[in-house]
């Protein structure tokens, strides 16, 4: 039987959630102090009909500064200048606007009536019996995820591998036998593809990635039954909104799942796919306050490149009043982005 942990990392500037599928990240959710909540999963706004569309079957709605999109029925077609009070159902991505689903009528100016789950609450409802670890195991948890998160290729148990991909139009999926060993080749093949729908659904998760899924199985002669069978129980926890198509002639498995969260690529990297200045000064924070707490009462110096510094810039006050203002940040000419050194002084 599957088992769940959780795992909530409270740091300067960022918190972060894990929930640990049978040891493995599942998903990492992110709460950053400079970042809006009210386009976050489960916001309830009041928000004004600005633009109906029927031919698209979908009207703008404004949030009080922040567009997002409602999806309707013929017979439930809103009216421009209407006031309905909705909930965030999908949060934004890249160029994409938020969407909404009404609750009901709605009175007064557009407006948030009630914040998002607390990240404490998001955890617990993905495993309402486990208790929520926190230190430095979950600061642990959490950067061990964000890592797995980054990656393309993810190793299979047994042997073999999967490589995610997203494109601007589906999900690519290539399974690869790799080292996985043995005589029968049909067995073989059929473990690397069950494998690989597990590890596939939770990987999805924990990237936050949804939409159309193409799964490039390995073999031939599929057992068509047996796979759609696994996949249904492998993406269970994405219901409802799942579909699953049968393994086509040309052995790949497709599916759709539905986006609620940004994909962590958009938190965590900036347009041209590499980690942000803010996401790196994070991790710079992270590491003077590791630092602090392994050599107490020392005095830190921190070397990194000029625009990390400058985003750390307005974390150093948050992290003084954590550890006192024992520490220095550095820009250092000619660092790379992604590197940093903290030694003590």
């Amino acid at each position: 039987m599957s088992e769940r942990t959780l795992f909530l990392d409270q740091g300067v500037g960022e918190s972060r959630g894990v929930v640990m599928l049978d040891g493995r990240p599942e998903r990492l959710l992110i709460v950053r102090d400079d970042e809006a909540q009210s386009t976050r999963l489960g916001a309830r706004h009041v928000g004004r009909v600005r633009k109906v569309e029927p031919a698209f079957g979908s009207a703008f709605v404004d949030l009080g500064g922040v567009e997002a999109l409602l999806a309707f029925k013929p017979d439930m077609r809103p009216v421009e200048g209407q006031s309905l009070e909705v909930e965030i159902r999908t949060e934004p991505r890249g160029d994409k606007l938020a969407t909404v689903r009404v609750l009901g009528p709605g009175e007064g100016a557009p407006r948030l009536l009630a914040p998002p789950p607390s990240l404490r609450e998001q955890l617990q409802a993905f495993a309402r019996d486990a208790e929520i670890v926190e230190g430095r195991e979950a600061r642990q948890a959490a950067d061990e995820a964000e890592a797995d998160a980054l990656e393309v290729v993810h190793r299979l148990p047994g042997g073999g591998d999967i490589a995610i991909e997203p494109t601007r139009a589906l999900v690519a999926i290539d399974v690869d036998l790799g080292e996985r060993k043995g005589n029968d080749a049909k067995r073989i093949t059929r473990q690397a593809n069950m494998a690989a729908l597990h590890t596939a659904a939770r990987v999805l998760r924990l990237k936050g990635l949804g939409g159309i899924v193409v799964i490039d199985l390995v073999g031939r002669g599929h057992d068509g039954a047996a796979l759609l069978t696994a996949a249904r129980a492998a993406f269970g926890p994405d219901n409802p909104g799942v579909a699953i198509g049968p393994v086509g002639r040309f052995g790949t498995m497709e599916l759709t799942i539905p986006r609620r969260v940004r994909p962590l690529t958009d938190v965590l990297c900036d347009g041209a796919g590499s980690l942000s200045d803010r996401t790196l000064a994070l991790r710079l924070i992270r590491a003077i306050e590791n630092e602090a707490l392994a050599d107490p009462g020392a005095r830190l110096s921190a070397a990194c490149a000029a625009s990390v510094a400058r985003a750390a810039e307005p974390l150093a006050p948050q992290l003084a009043a954590k550890i006192g203002g024992r520490f220095v940040i550095e820009p250092t000419a000619g660092m790379a982005r992604d590197k940093f050194e903290v030694r003590a002084q």
